[in-house]
């Protein structure tokens, strides 16, 4: 790993998670749910700086969805006013088991085909039910991701996901420099802790471009420590809808980008651009 000092000379890529697959209206009025919606979050969110965008998609219900028809909507609408942004696509299985499903966003071509789709590195718990994530599924989105030519955004809610990203390149699934998400406060995976991050942090393989976020009340305390270890952050109303810990001010996309990057300025560092990311990850 390289030294401290010249990590923290690194630009930051800023990974914006707008939607997730859990907040509704009722628990945070402000979270974008319909394709105009995650739209009009995404241009204000580029305005003032983001590296890419992380996307969960609704059904007209608002509940979530794989269908790439409604991923199409919103990724050709944030490439209308957006076109060099980064766009990444879920492929969670929380709700929905089957490969098909999981894998259907995959599909889509041109302009809607997506840069990177995520990939959570085996199953955990979430305080309201489990994520399966089989070691074949993984497997087999990893290799549906690679056929098609979209780069896996890697998830991590524990040490032995970190160690699924030395599987995965072993067996020629991963390769070249890739970005992994590590996700802290979760009820059933690294805790918060200066010892748990910075394990987290040394266990991080070469070739990762590592960015971290906390769930709920972490948040903002796990982006200042990622920041401050020279890693990247994601943000957004997916892992948190407060802006506090007392959790009296609900939180809006923007409230919470603008604090990252506060916390950018107090540390004397930059964002990565999409350009940048492009020219690390994508390898046009």
């Amino acid at each position: 790993m390289p030294l401290l000092h010249d990590q923290m000379t690194r630009a930051v890529p800023i990974v914006l998670a707008p939607t997730g697959m859990v907040p509704t209206r009722m628990m945070n009025p402000s979270v974008p749910l319909q394709p105009k919606e995650i739209v009009r979050d995404v241009r204000a969110a580029v305005a003032l700086g983001i590296t890419s965008v992380h996307l969960h998609a609704r059904d007209a219900d608002d509940m979530p969805t794989w269908r790439r028809e409604v991923y199409r909507e919103i990724i050709l609408g944030i490439r209308s006013i957006a076109p060099d942004l980064i766009i990444n696509v879920s492929t969670s299985g929380r709700d929905w088991p089957e490969f098909a499903r999981r894998a259907e966003v995959l599909t889509l071509e041109g302009d809607a085909k997506p840069d990177l789709a995520s990939l959570t590195l085996s199953s955990l718990n979430f305080v309201g039910g489990p994520s399966v994530n089989a070691p074949q599924m993984i497997r087999d989105l990893a290799q549906a991701m690679q056929e098609r030519g979209i780069v896996p955004e890697l998830e991590a809610f524990d040490l032995g996901m970190i160690n699924m990203v030395n599987v995965l390149r072993k067996e020629g699934l991963i390769t070249g420099v890739v970005p992994l998400n590590l996700l802290f406060g979760n009820i059933a995976g690294m805790q918060l802790t200066p010892t748990e991050f910075a394990a987290a942090v040394a266990c991080v393989p070469n070739d990762v471009l590592w960015s971290a976020t906390g769930l709920g009340d972490f948040q903002g305390p796990a982006q200042a420590l990622a920041i401050n270890f020279g890693g990247g952050v994601r943000v957004g109303l997916e892992d948190s809808i407060f802006l506090d810990r007392a959790r009296r001010a609900q939180a809006t996309n923007l409230t919470l980008l603008e604090r990252v990057h506060r916390q950018l300025e107090l540390a004397e560092r930059t964002m990565m651009t999409s350009t940048e990311f492009r020219t690390l990850v994508l390898r046009p």
